[in-house]
Protein backbone atom coordinates (compact mmCIF):
# COMPACT_ATOMS: atom_id res chain seq x y z
CA UNK A 1 0.00 0.00 0.00
CA UNK A 2 3.23 2.27 0.59
CA UNK A 3 2.72 5.54 2.86
CA UNK A 4 0.21 5.63 4.64
CA UNK A 5 -1.84 8.54 5.46
CA UNK A 6 -1.63 9.33 9.04
CA UNK A 7 -5.36 9.84 9.09
CA UNK A 8 -5.69 6.04 8.07
CA UNK A 9 -3.22 5.37 10.63
CA UNK A 10 -4.92 6.84 13.39
CA UNK A 11 -8.48 5.02 12.24
CA UNK A 12 -6.85 1.98 11.87
CA UNK A 13 -5.31 2.40 15.64
CA UNK A 14 -8.55 3.63 17.01
CA UNK A 15 -10.75 1.21 15.81
CA UNK A 16 -7.71 -1.69 17.48
CA UNK A 17 -8.46 0.00 20.66
CA UNK A 18 -12.03 -0.23 20.10
CA UNK A 19 -11.44 -4.15 20.34
CA UNK A 20 -11.41 -5.06 16.41
CA UNK A 21 -8.86 -7.98 15.81
CA UNK A 22 -5.30 -6.72 14.26
CA UNK A 23 -5.58 -9.35 12.08
CA UNK A 24 -9.15 -8.36 10.59
CA UNK A 25 -7.67 -4.88 9.89
CA UNK A 26 -4.45 -5.82 8.56
CA UNK A 27 -6.41 -7.54 5.81
CA UNK A 28 -8.99 -4.93 5.34
CA UNK A 29 -6.27 -2.40 5.02
CA UNK A 30 -4.14 -4.36 2.86
CA UNK A 31 -1.10 -4.53 5.69
CA UNK A 32 1.32 -6.50 7.44
CA UNK A 33 -0.61 -7.02 11.49
CA UNK A 34 3.41 -6.35 12.06
CA UNK A 35 2.91 -3.10 10.76
CA UNK A 36 0.33 -2.27 12.70
CA UNK A 37 1.51 -4.29 16.15
CA UNK A 38 4.74 -1.76 15.54
CA UNK A 39 2.45 1.20 15.47
CA UNK A 40 0.90 0.53 18.63
CA UNK A 41 4.02 -0.33 20.21
CA UNK A 42 5.94 2.95 18.83
CA UNK A 43 2.42 4.95 20.59
CA UNK A 44 2.61 3.17 23.43
CA UNK A 45 6.50 4.14 24.08
CA UNK A 46 6.75 7.87 22.02
CA UNK A 47 7.45 10.74 23.95
CA UNK A 48 4.44 13.57 25.40
CA UNK A 49 4.80 16.88 24.99
CA UNK A 50 5.31 19.58 27.91
CA UNK A 51 2.08 21.00 26.64
CA UNK A 52 0.32 17.64 26.58
CA UNK A 53 1.61 17.07 30.16
CA UNK A 54 0.34 20.13 31.74
CA UNK A 55 -2.94 19.68 29.85
CA UNK A 56 -3.48 16.53 31.22
CA UNK A 57 -1.79 17.04 34.93
CA UNK A 58 -4.36 20.36 34.69
CA UNK A 59 -7.42 17.83 34.01
CA UNK A 60 -6.23 15.39 36.38
CA UNK A 61 -6.46 18.22 39.63
CA UNK A 62 -9.86 19.44 38.26
CA UNK A 63 -11.45 15.80 38.23
CA UNK A 64 -9.67 14.96 41.79
CA UNK A 65 -11.80 18.28 43.07
CA UNK A 66 -15.20 17.28 41.62
CA UNK A 67 -14.52 13.77 42.96
CA UNK A 68 -13.63 15.50 46.61
CA UNK A 69 -17.16 17.77 46.06
CA UNK A 70 -18.85 14.79 45.00
CA UNK A 71 -17.69 12.66 47.87
CA UNK A 72 -18.71 15.46 50.22
CA UNK A 73 -21.98 15.80 48.99
CA UNK A 74 -22.87 12.11 49.29
CA UNK A 75 -21.39 12.15 53.34
CA UNK A 76 -23.80 15.09 53.58
CA UNK A 77 -26.73 13.25 52.16
CA UNK A 78 -25.29 9.69 54.04
CA UNK A 79 -25.49 11.99 57.33
CA UNK A 80 -28.78 13.72 56.89
CA UNK A 81 -27.01 17.12 55.85
CA UNK A 82 -25.23 16.77 58.82
CA UNK A 83 -20.96 16.86 58.56
CA UNK A 84 -20.15 16.79 61.95
CA UNK A 85 -18.81 13.11 63.81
Amino acid sequence: MGIIASEVKQEILSRVKAGEKVKDLATQYGLSDRTIYLWLKVGATSQVSILEFNKLKKENQMLKEIVGVLNLELLKTKKGGRLDR
